[in-house]
């Protein structure tokens, strides 16, 4: 083989050498390099593929990137906020609603309440009512007393307790109606306990508002009712709120109704003394008494 032949393959084989391990510049210069006993002259390394299309096509795709990342960050951020407000709301309108749940239960627990009450009430005026009843037993027209001189109430008095009792049918104010009792050898009726009451509720007619004058007033001094015989009153059966004095009412009178609720031991009110109503007169019987009485 000739010389030019031996240079021309070592040129090719330092050549692969270069682009095979990548150690030289990009500057293709390379000092001698004997091989064997001869020379080697300077080797032409061609250019490995260089510039910024590599780095810039990179760098597009990291930015691209990016871009997804970001973009996908807002979306989700923006989903979990909507989901929130939207939970947000839906939590506040739950709320509302167990609220009005709550103070819907609790009116109907406070009107159950208010009907028990009621009906306790009830069933204790029907008890004390009974109560007062199991005391007497209501007397006949005539009466035989159990003392040694008996006595009957004249046609039209009813009998209790040694006491005879007219309930009149004419109406005058409560003056004129002690005046008519005493006329009797009478007084308007005195009621000192429940079953005096409940006996004199009973001989009452029913009506739209049956009222009967008897016995008490505070004519002289407010608030303090006394009795036609002077004494002062003790407890009473008053109704609710009454006495009240609401126009001047000084005079004592009973109610009977229509309203099967309403008890005899709360059927005393009070009104103005010049009114006029029916009333109920009370002559006491003693033993040896006359039971005639003058018309």
């Amino acid at each position: 083989m000739s010389t030019a032949g031996i240079s021309l393959a070592r040129e090719g084989m330092y050549s692969k050498l270069i682009d095979d391990d990548g150690v030289y510049d990009d500057l293709n210069r390379r000092p001698d390099v004997e091989f064997g006993a001869h020379p080697v002259s300077p080797v032409r390394v061609l250019p490995r593929p260089s510039g910024p299309v590599p780095y810039r096509l990179a760098t597009m795709c990291l930015a691209t990137l990016c871009a997804v990342l970001f973009f996908s960050i807002i979306a989700v951020t923006a989903h979990y906020k909507n989901k929130l407000q939207g939970g947000g709301e839906a939590t506040s309108e739950v709320q509302k609603q167990t609220q009005g749940a709550n103070v819907s239960a609790l009116t109907a627990s406070i009107s159950k309440l208010e009907q028990e009450k009621n009906q306790l009430q009830k069933e204790k005026d029907e008890l004390l009512a009974k109560l007062a009843t199991k005391t007497y037993t209501k007397a006949p027209e005539v009466i035989q007393p159990t003392t040694k001189a008996p006595f009957v109430c004249p046609v039209d008095w009813h009998f209790f307790n040694s006491s005879c009792y007219f309930i009149s049918r004419t109406s005058r104010d409560w003056p004129e109606s002690q005046s008519f009792c005493q006329s009797k050898g009478a007084h308007l009726a005195i009621i000192h306990t429940a079953e005096e009451q409940t006996f004199l509720w009973s001989l009452l007619p029913r009506g739209h508002w049956n009222a009967f004058w008897f016995g008490i007033s505070d004519e002289h001094t407010e608030d303090t009712w006394k009795w036609v015989d002077g004494t002062p009153l003790v407890g009473g059966f008053w109704e609710d709120g009454e006495p009240n004095n609401h126009i001047n009412e000084d005079c004592g009178y009973i109610v009977k109704t229509q309203v099967m609720e309403r008890v005899a031991i709360r059927s005393w009110y009070d009104a103005p003394c010049t009114m006029y109503w029916p009333f109920i007169c009370e002559k006491e019987m003693v033993a040896g008494a006359s039971t005639a009485m003058p018309h």
